[in-house]
Protein backbone atom coordinates (compact mmCIF):
# COMPACT_ATOMS: atom_id res chain seq x y z
CA UNK A 1 0.00 0.00 0.00
CA UNK A 2 0.98 3.81 -0.61
CA UNK A 3 2.22 5.82 2.19
CA UNK A 4 -1.63 7.97 2.20
CA UNK A 5 -3.23 4.40 2.07
CA UNK A 6 -1.42 3.38 5.21
CA UNK A 7 -2.14 6.54 6.98
CA UNK A 8 -5.91 6.02 6.20
CA UNK A 9 -5.67 2.75 7.82
CA UNK A 10 -3.91 3.90 10.86
CA UNK A 11 -6.87 6.67 11.34
CA UNK A 12 -9.46 4.00 10.96
CA UNK A 13 -7.56 1.24 12.95
CA UNK A 14 -7.84 -1.36 10.21
CA UNK A 15 -4.90 -3.72 9.18
CA UNK A 16 -1.89 -2.85 8.04
CA UNK A 17 1.16 -3.97 5.73
CA UNK A 18 4.01 -2.45 8.08
CA UNK A 19 3.42 0.16 10.80
CA UNK A 20 3.67 3.61 9.51
CA UNK A 21 6.21 6.12 10.38
CA UNK A 22 5.94 9.91 10.90
CA UNK A 23 8.03 12.80 12.53
CA UNK A 24 6.45 16.19 13.50
CA UNK A 25 8.22 19.10 11.64
CA UNK A 26 8.67 22.09 13.72
CA UNK A 27 12.77 22.24 12.80
CA UNK A 28 15.02 25.54 13.81
CA UNK A 29 14.49 27.82 11.56
CA UNK A 30 16.98 28.62 9.13
CA UNK A 31 18.98 25.46 9.68
CA UNK A 32 20.91 24.28 7.40
CA UNK A 33 21.84 21.27 9.46
CA UNK A 34 18.34 19.50 9.40
CA UNK A 35 18.23 19.76 5.61
CA UNK A 36 19.66 15.73 4.55
CA UNK A 37 17.20 14.87 7.72
CA UNK A 38 14.32 17.03 6.27
CA UNK A 39 14.99 15.51 2.31
CA UNK A 40 14.69 11.85 4.11
CA UNK A 41 11.67 12.38 5.94
CA UNK A 42 9.61 13.77 3.07
CA UNK A 43 11.42 10.68 0.49
CA UNK A 44 10.45 7.75 3.15
CA UNK A 45 8.15 8.81 5.82
CA UNK A 46 4.58 8.78 5.74
CA UNK A 47 3.31 12.85 5.16
CA UNK A 48 0.78 14.70 7.03
CA UNK A 49 0.04 18.11 5.50
CA UNK A 50 -1.67 21.27 8.06
CA UNK A 51 -4.44 23.33 6.02
CA UNK A 52 -6.43 25.96 8.18
CA UNK A 53 -8.78 28.73 6.12
CA UNK A 54 -11.74 29.76 7.92
CA UNK A 55 -11.90 33.46 8.25
CA UNK A 56 -13.26 35.13 11.47
CA UNK A 57 -13.65 38.68 13.02
CA UNK A 58 -11.31 38.95 15.38
CA UNK A 59 -10.96 40.99 19.18
CA UNK A 60 -10.15 44.46 19.30
CA UNK A 61 -6.67 44.11 20.90
CA UNK A 62 -3.57 46.68 21.38
CA UNK A 63 -0.32 45.22 22.08
CA UNK A 64 3.31 46.72 22.88
CA UNK A 65 6.23 45.40 24.00
CA UNK A 66 9.20 46.33 26.99
CA UNK A 67 12.45 45.16 28.02
CA UNK A 68 13.19 42.32 30.42
CA UNK A 69 16.31 40.91 30.26
CA UNK A 70 19.11 39.70 27.97
CA UNK A 71 17.80 36.75 26.77
CA UNK A 72 13.63 38.13 26.91
CA UNK A 73 11.52 40.91 25.89
CA UNK A 74 8.01 41.10 27.43
CA UNK A 75 5.32 41.73 25.57
CA UNK A 76 2.01 43.20 26.90
CA UNK A 77 -1.67 42.63 25.38
CA UNK A 78 -4.50 43.89 26.32
CA UNK A 79 -7.86 43.17 25.30
CA UNK A 80 -11.24 44.81 25.25
CA UNK A 81 -14.27 43.37 26.05
CA UNK A 82 -17.81 44.90 26.48
CA UNK A 83 -16.94 44.76 30.37
CA UNK A 84 -13.67 45.87 30.25
CA UNK A 85 -10.33 45.55 29.69
CA UNK A 86 -8.47 42.37 30.57
CA UNK A 87 -4.40 42.35 29.97
CA UNK A 88 -1.89 39.08 29.63
CA UNK A 89 1.65 39.53 29.20
CA UNK A 90 4.28 36.98 27.78
CA UNK A 91 8.48 36.87 27.56
CA UNK A 92 9.38 36.57 23.89
CA UNK A 93 12.86 34.57 23.58
CA UNK A 94 15.63 37.03 21.91
CA UNK A 95 17.61 34.13 20.99
CA UNK A 96 15.61 31.85 18.90
CA UNK A 97 14.07 29.87 21.53
CA UNK A 98 10.23 29.00 23.21
CA UNK A 99 8.35 31.75 24.76
CA UNK A 100 7.10 31.85 28.02
CA UNK A 101 3.66 33.16 29.31
CA UNK A 102 4.02 35.27 32.16
CA UNK A 103 0.39 36.67 33.38
CA UNK A 104 -2.92 35.33 31.89
CA UNK A 105 -6.18 37.37 30.98
CA UNK A 106 -8.50 35.55 33.36
CA UNK A 107 -7.11 36.47 36.78
CA UNK A 108 -10.52 36.50 38.88
CA UNK A 109 -14.26 35.19 38.07
CA UNK A 110 -14.51 38.78 37.33
CA UNK A 111 -12.51 38.56 34.82
CA UNK A 112 -13.84 35.57 33.35
CA UNK A 113 -17.52 37.30 33.21
CA UNK A 114 -15.67 40.18 31.36
CA UNK A 115 -14.13 37.39 29.23
CA UNK A 116 -18.10 35.99 28.54
CA UNK A 117 -19.39 39.42 27.58
CA UNK A 118 -17.41 38.84 24.36
CA UNK A 119 -19.75 38.19 21.23
CA UNK A 120 -18.98 34.78 19.05
CA UNK A 121 -16.84 35.30 16.50
CA UNK A 122 -18.38 35.71 13.14
CA UNK A 123 -17.27 33.23 10.34
CA UNK A 124 -16.09 35.81 7.23
CA UNK A 125 -15.40 32.68 4.38
CA UNK A 126 -13.24 29.70 3.99
CA UNK A 127 -10.80 28.90 1.25
CA UNK A 128 -11.95 25.69 0.65
CA UNK A 129 -10.33 25.76 -2.79
CA UNK A 130 -6.60 26.34 -0.92
CA UNK A 131 -7.60 22.59 1.52
CA UNK A 132 -8.37 20.48 -2.01
CA UNK A 133 -5.43 22.28 -3.92
CA UNK A 134 -3.10 21.38 -0.51
CA UNK A 135 -4.57 17.01 -0.75
CA UNK A 136 -3.86 17.28 -4.32
CA UNK A 137 -0.03 18.37 -4.08
CA UNK A 138 0.00 15.18 -1.48
CA UNK A 139 -0.83 12.61 -3.70
CA UNK A 140 -0.32 9.41 -2.64
CA UNK A 141 2.61 10.59 -0.05
CA UNK A 142 0.42 11.08 2.80
CA UNK A 143 -2.90 13.12 3.97
CA UNK A 144 -3.69 16.41 4.41
CA UNK A 145 -4.77 17.35 8.50
CA UNK A 146 -7.20 20.15 9.14
CA UNK A 147 -6.82 21.38 13.00
CA UNK A 148 -10.04 22.38 15.10
CA UNK A 149 -7.95 24.41 17.51
CA UNK A 150 -8.04 23.76 20.77
CA UNK A 151 -9.91 21.64 23.40
CA UNK A 152 -12.21 23.39 24.91
CA UNK A 153 -11.07 22.68 28.16
CA UNK A 154 -7.70 23.33 27.34
CA UNK A 155 -8.32 26.85 25.62
CA UNK A 156 -9.47 27.62 29.05
CA UNK A 157 -6.56 26.69 31.01
CA UNK A 158 -4.74 28.77 28.84
CA UNK A 159 -6.72 32.10 29.70
CA UNK A 160 -6.31 31.17 33.36
CA UNK A 161 -2.97 29.60 33.42
CA UNK A 162 -2.37 26.45 34.85
CA UNK A 163 -2.42 27.34 38.71
CA UNK A 164 -5.35 29.76 38.50
CA UNK A 165 -7.58 26.99 36.40
CA UNK A 166 -7.03 24.54 38.99
CA UNK A 167 -7.87 27.15 42.14
CA UNK A 168 -10.97 28.01 39.88
CA UNK A 169 -12.18 24.32 39.38
CA UNK A 170 -12.45 24.33 42.75
CA UNK A 171 -14.05 27.27 44.36
CA UNK A 172 -15.60 28.64 40.76
CA UNK A 173 -16.25 25.19 39.13
CA UNK A 174 -19.48 26.58 37.22
CA UNK A 175 -17.19 29.83 35.46
CA UNK A 176 -14.65 27.13 34.08
CA UNK A 177 -18.34 25.38 32.77
CA UNK A 178 -19.39 28.24 30.88
CA UNK A 179 -15.89 29.22 29.71
CA UNK A 180 -15.71 25.43 28.18
CA UNK A 181 -19.20 25.47 26.64
CA UNK A 182 -18.68 29.36 24.71
CA UNK A 183 -15.54 27.64 23.55
CA UNK A 184 -16.86 24.34 22.74
CA UNK A 185 -19.92 26.37 20.45
CA UNK A 186 -17.28 28.36 18.80
CA UNK A 187 -15.49 25.32 17.62
CA UNK A 188 -18.70 23.48 16.53
CA UNK A 189 -19.50 26.84 14.37
CA UNK A 190 -16.30 26.52 12.55
CA UNK A 191 -16.82 22.72 12.51
CA UNK A 192 -19.54 23.11 10.45
CA UNK A 193 -18.60 25.34 8.15
CA UNK A 194 -15.44 22.77 7.51
CA UNK A 195 -18.04 19.91 7.00
CA UNK A 196 -19.94 21.65 4.88
CA UNK A 197 -17.26 22.81 2.03
CA UNK A 198 -16.53 19.35 2.44
CA UNK A 199 -13.23 19.91 4.30
CA UNK A 200 -11.73 16.61 5.65
CA UNK A 201 -12.02 13.69 6.80
CA UNK A 202 -8.82 14.21 8.88
CA UNK A 203 -9.05 16.81 11.74
CA UNK A 204 -6.99 17.26 14.91
CA UNK A 205 -7.31 19.00 17.97
CA UNK A 206 -4.86 19.86 21.22
CA UNK A 207 -4.46 20.64 24.50
CA UNK A 208 -5.81 18.08 26.25
CA UNK A 209 -2.71 18.26 28.06
CA UNK A 210 -3.49 20.70 30.16
CA UNK A 211 -6.11 19.29 32.48
CA UNK A 212 -4.52 15.59 33.48
CA UNK A 213 -2.03 14.47 36.15
CA UNK A 214 -0.86 15.30 38.72
CA UNK A 215 -2.42 18.56 38.55
CA UNK A 216 -5.91 17.15 37.66
CA UNK A 217 -7.53 13.43 38.11
CA UNK A 218 -10.07 11.77 36.12
CA UNK A 219 -13.07 13.63 37.26
CA UNK A 220 -11.54 16.86 36.09
CA UNK A 221 -10.93 15.10 32.58
CA UNK A 222 -14.46 13.90 32.75
CA UNK A 223 -15.83 17.38 33.44
CA UNK A 224 -13.21 19.60 31.47
CA UNK A 225 -12.06 17.67 28.53
CA UNK A 226 -14.20 14.95 27.59
CA UNK A 227 -17.86 16.50 28.20
CA UNK A 228 -16.70 19.53 26.13
CA UNK A 229 -14.36 17.13 23.35
CA UNK A 230 -17.21 14.78 22.52
CA UNK A 231 -19.51 16.99 20.76
CA UNK A 232 -16.78 17.72 18.26
CA UNK A 233 -15.41 14.31 17.75
CA UNK A 234 -19.08 13.16 17.63
CA UNK A 235 -19.86 15.35 14.54
CA UNK A 236 -16.14 14.70 12.80
CA UNK A 237 -17.35 10.88 13.25
CA UNK A 238 -21.02 11.46 12.11
CA UNK A 239 -19.46 13.90 8.60
CA UNK A 240 -16.92 10.05 8.59
CA UNK A 241 -14.06 11.44 9.88
CA UNK A 242 -11.45 11.13 11.68
CA UNK A 243 -9.88 12.78 14.90
CA UNK A 244 -5.85 13.11 15.73
CA UNK A 245 -5.39 14.54 19.32
CA UNK A 246 -2.00 15.60 20.61
CA UNK A 247 -1.71 15.09 24.55
CA UNK A 248 1.71 14.93 26.35
CA UNK A 249 2.04 14.06 30.39
CA UNK A 250 0.68 11.80 32.77
CA UNK A 251 -2.10 10.06 30.99
CA UNK A 252 -2.66 7.00 32.89
CA UNK A 253 -5.48 7.42 35.12
CA UNK A 254 -7.71 9.49 31.98
CA UNK A 255 -6.67 7.38 29.17
CA UNK A 256 -10.15 5.59 29.37
CA UNK A 257 -11.56 9.53 28.94
CA UNK A 258 -9.79 9.41 25.17
CA UNK A 259 -11.05 5.83 24.03
CA UNK A 260 -14.89 7.12 25.85
CA UNK A 261 -14.69 10.47 23.68
CA UNK A 262 -13.80 8.32 20.51
CA UNK A 263 -10.31 9.76 19.75
CA UNK A 264 -8.81 7.65 16.69
CA UNK A 265 -5.64 9.12 16.86
CA UNK A 266 -3.26 9.41 20.02
CA UNK A 267 0.23 11.15 20.21
CA UNK A 268 2.08 10.35 22.51
CA UNK A 269 2.16 7.81 24.86
CA UNK A 270 4.87 8.21 27.08
CA UNK A 271 6.55 6.12 29.84
CA UNK A 272 8.17 7.04 32.64
CA UNK A 273 9.65 9.55 33.55
CA UNK A 274 8.19 11.98 31.18
CA UNK A 275 4.68 9.66 31.59
CA UNK A 276 3.16 7.13 33.45
CA UNK A 277 2.01 4.51 30.86
CA UNK A 278 4.42 2.18 29.10
CA UNK A 279 3.72 0.83 25.63
CA UNK A 280 2.21 -2.22 26.72
CA UNK A 281 -0.71 -0.23 28.94
CA UNK A 282 -1.06 1.93 26.02
CA UNK A 283 -2.05 -0.87 23.85
CA UNK A 284 -3.95 -2.64 26.11
CA UNK A 285 -6.01 0.72 26.59
CA UNK A 286 -6.27 1.00 22.77
CA UNK A 287 -6.70 -1.77 21.42
CA UNK A 288 -9.58 -2.37 18.71
CA UNK A 289 -10.42 1.40 19.73
CA UNK A 290 -7.44 3.57 18.66
CA UNK A 291 -4.46 4.01 16.77
CA UNK A 292 -0.80 4.71 19.29
CA UNK A 293 1.24 7.33 17.42
CA UNK A 294 4.43 7.14 19.21
CA UNK A 295 6.56 6.58 20.71
CA UNK A 296 10.31 7.07 21.25
CA UNK A 297 11.06 10.07 23.22
CA UNK A 298 13.02 13.18 20.94
CA UNK A 299 15.74 12.93 23.76
CA UNK A 300 16.48 9.51 22.45
CA UNK A 301 16.86 10.42 19.14
CA UNK A 302 20.13 13.01 20.40
CA UNK A 303 21.08 11.29 22.73
CA UNK A 304 21.09 7.26 22.20
CA UNK A 305 23.16 5.20 19.74
CA UNK A 306 21.38 4.73 16.28
CA UNK A 307 21.76 1.17 17.46
CA UNK A 308 19.96 1.98 20.79
CA UNK A 309 17.16 3.53 19.16
CA UNK A 310 16.85 0.75 16.58
CA UNK A 311 16.28 -1.68 19.58
CA UNK A 312 13.32 0.55 21.00
CA UNK A 313 11.95 0.75 18.11
CA UNK A 314 12.24 -2.81 17.23
CA UNK A 315 10.48 -3.46 20.82
CA UNK A 316 8.28 -0.84 20.23
CA UNK A 317 6.43 -2.71 17.47
CA UNK A 318 6.57 -6.35 18.74
CA UNK A 319 4.96 -4.55 21.88
CA UNK A 320 1.99 -2.10 20.15
CA UNK A 321 2.06 -3.92 16.45
CA UNK A 322 1.32 -7.72 17.51
CA UNK A 323 -2.25 -7.14 15.58
CA UNK A 324 -1.15 -5.57 12.52
CA UNK A 325 -2.69 -2.44 13.53
CA UNK A 326 -2.99 0.38 15.42
CA UNK A 327 0.95 1.72 15.29
CA UNK A 328 2.46 4.81 13.38
CA UNK A 329 6.45 5.12 14.75
CA UNK A 330 7.01 8.78 15.97
CA UNK A 331 9.19 10.86 18.48
CA UNK A 332 7.55 12.73 20.60
CA UNK A 333 8.30 16.06 19.55
CA UNK A 334 9.62 17.85 16.21
CA UNK A 335 13.57 17.55 16.28
CA UNK A 336 14.42 21.00 17.83
CA UNK A 337 18.43 21.69 18.96
CA UNK A 338 19.67 24.54 16.71
CA UNK A 339 22.94 23.04 14.83
CA UNK A 340 22.09 19.12 15.38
Amino acid sequence: MNRRERLERCYSNRELDRPAVYSRTGFPGNDPTYDKLKAYIKAHTELKGSWSGIKQTSYSTESHREPYSENFERQIVILHTPKGKLQRSYLMSLRGQPGLAETYFIKTREDAEKYLSLPLPEILGIDAPAFFAARERMGDTGIVGTSVGQSPGGFVATLLGTDNFAITSILDRDIIHALCQRQMTISLNQLKVLLDNKIGPFFSMASEEYIVPPLHGPVDFNDFIVKYDKPIIDMIHDSGGHIHIHCHASIKKVFPGFVKMGVDVLHPFEAPPMGDVTPSEAKEFARDNMCLEGNIQIDRIYEATPEEVKEETELLIQTVFDDHKGLIVSPTASPYIRGR
